[in-house]
């Protein structure tokens, strides 16, 4: 008897929504804890090619902690494409501007590089304060300290 790996379906997935509060919490473990949920490898069914993800919404931003030195020596760069485009701004800078974009690019650079990548970052909703547009969705809260530490 032959045995067959079982590749889930899109119709197979129904993505739950969750709610993480970042109040606290250090940027890199909530952005993994994050893309893997997105990518959804907690997930039984499991499969590369497939968005078996759920919904994440991430609330206080602003609140998220860089260890370390990195407030003042991460950097951030963004090139417009024209010759001395390049522009470079420190992780405080950022964090003060738009906390959102931190938690964006952190999770953005731990998703695959292509159209399921994509798709997947578009299922990451993160605001600045405690509020949210996304009650009708009635997402779970989701313990970070739990998995974290």
């Amino acid at each position: 008897m032959k045995k067959y790996t079982y590749s889930a379906k899109k119709r197979d997935i129904s993505g739950k929504w969750w709610l993480i509060d970042a109040d606290g919490v250090v940027l890199g473990r909530l952005a993994s804890l994050v893309a893997m949920r997105l990518r959804g490898k907690h997930n039984p069914l499991y499969t590369p090619h497939v968005d078996c993800g759920d919904f994440i919404v991430v609330i206080n931003a602003d609140k998220v902690v860089l260890t370390g030195r990195k407030l003042q020596q991460k950097t951030y760069y963004r090139y417009s494409g024209y010759i001395g485009g390049l522009k470079a701004t420190t992780a405080e800078k950022l964090l003060e501007k738009r906390p959102s974009d931190v938690i964006r690019l952190a999770v953005k650079g731990m998703l695959p590089k292509n159209r399921l990548g994509y798709s997947l970052y578009r299922k990451l909703k993160v605001y600045e304060g405690s509020r949210h547009p996304h009650e009708a969705q009635k997402p779970e809260p989701f313990d970070v300290k739990r998995y974290i530490g």
